[in-house]
């Protein structure tokens, strides 16, 4: 590994409910990529390049082009990330899971050298916070999407102009994106201090996690560039700004924070390996949590 002292970085997630959105729109060959998203994505925020992944499918009945699609998302993802596809469990359970139903989950591991783990220990005020765009609502908050949107009778197939031609299904299931690639390129060549993966919780309770002691992370709200799919939810659904903020990424999938000096080092690293919209989101200020002013 060309590495010291090597450590290993795990991490498990799920699709959660936006399978049911799969489900109501009968595609079942991106979820997949979300459900190694949702792991690669964590992982890297440890400074960790993911080595492999495996996946765990629940289904009432096992229809084989079904399953078929779902792993080939799977691999897909993969793919993008860069790891290996080691193997998995596609577990029959009928009685416990609708015939039509699965449940989606895998788990993957990463390795890093020790003194390169990144921990924010090393965060002081000035600092710049560096978004990544996501590429929709990602696997986060969809019990709320499917509450507001009433998505079991809404019409998930007819093109919308206020989703710039989308379908509201295809809005919504667009898959997580994953962040290995422009990420482990931006730490060849920056000090990059701290990452936070925007996941369920939102700004206030992902942001925090990258922070320490002392150190807040000051956005201000006008500079959060948030897809027209976010204010649909927030209108239809009456939802407060501060609830907005505390459930969904808006449109930021991944936050890197970094020197002020080498903030457009990043910027140009990563708009050159696939991330063309990351923008300047904030910076680090005394205090503690994040504020958006």
């Amino acid at each position: 590994t060309n590495m010291p002292h090597p450590v290993l970085v795990s991490g498990t997630d799920g699709v959660g409910t936006k399978l049911k959105i799969a489900f109501l729109m009968d595609k079942h060959d991106t979820v997949g990529i979300d459900c190694v998203a949702m792991c690669v994505n964590d992982i890297v925020c440890g400074g960790a390049a993911p080595m492999f992944f495996l996946d765990y499918i629940a289904c009432g009945k096992n229809h084989p082009a079904r399953i078929a699609d779902i792993v080939s998302g799977i691999t897909e993802g993969c793919r993008q990330a860069e790891c290996a596809l080691v193997g998995g469990e596609t577990a029959e359970m009928p009685g416990f899971y609708p015939v039509d139903e699965y449940d989606l989950a895998g788990f993957s591991v990463g390795i890093v050298d020790e003194e390169k783990i990144i921990d924010g220990k090393k965060l002081a005020a000035g600092d710049v916070l560096v978004g990544l765009a996501s590429s929709g609502v990602h696997s986060n908050g969809f019990s709320l999407v499917r509450k507001v949107l009433d998505v079991e009778h809404a019409d998930l197939k007819t093109p919308r102009k206020d989703l710039n031609g989308k379908s509201l299904g295809e809005a919504l299931l667009a898959p997580t994106k994953i962040y290995v690639k422009p990420v482990l390129k931006v730490l060849e060549e920056v000090d990059v201090k701290g990452i936070s993966h925007i996941t369920g919780g939102g700004f206030y309770e992902n942001i925090p996690r990258s922070l320490k002691k002392g150190c807040c992370a000051r956005i201000h709200k006008a500079d959060v560039r948030t897809p027209a799919l976010f204010h649909l939810m927030q209108k239809e659904g009456g939802i407060s700004e501060h609830d907005m903020f505390n459930t969904f990424n808006m449109g930021v999938g991944m936050v890197l924070t970094v020197p002020a000096e080498q903030a457009d080092k990043a910027l140009e690293i990563l708009h050159a390996n696939g991330e063309p919209e990351a923008y300047r989101l904030g910076v680090i200020a005394e205090g503690e949590g994040v504020e958006l002013c």
